[in-house]
């Protein structure tokens, strides 16, 4: 990968590094939160998210990028741009054959997000609830 590969929360190679705690048990420090917000930039756009679940979802594991293209009314460079940033983001892996590419899914990294994100056991849930949306003013009575 390039020299701008991304450091998944607990991927690092210090002892500190092997085991990374979720967001309820520890605050981040300035890197992880830095890292981690890289993640989850590559993962903030709808054509990624929707890349990512159609290689994670595919039966063998793997899919071909001529597989990926014709699902999105977007051109064969914008594609590889999203694929390119997921890979950055150590979401997904590939590999050339012949003239396609074939990627999967990188399960230890969406792991490790699970992880940071999900409450440990044993802990209640606070009892709060997101607050309900706004609603809407219609702009025809503005």
């Amino acid at each position: 990968m390039s020299n701008q590969e991304l450091v998944v929360l607990g991927q690092g190679g210090d002892a500190a590094g092997a085991c990374c705690p979720g967001l309820l048990t520890a605050p981040l420090d300035e890197d992880q939160a830095a890292d981690l917000a890289k993640v989850f930039k590559a993962l903030g756009d709808p054509v990624r998210l929707r890349l990512l679940s159609m290689i994670a979802s595919r039966s063998g594991g793997e899919v071909c990028v001529c597989d990926l293209t014709p699902a999105f009314e977007l051109s064969q460079p914008t594609i590889s741009h999203h694929l390119k940033l997921l890979r950055q983001a150590g979401l997904i892996d590939c590999e050339r054959r012949g003239t396609w590419v074939y990627y999967w899914l990188v399960p230890e990294t969406t792991d490790r997000l699970a992880g940071i994100l999900t409450r440990p056991a044993g802990v209640p849930p606070s009892g709060r609830t997101a607050p309900a949306p706004a609603p809407q003013e219609d702009a025809a009575h503005v």
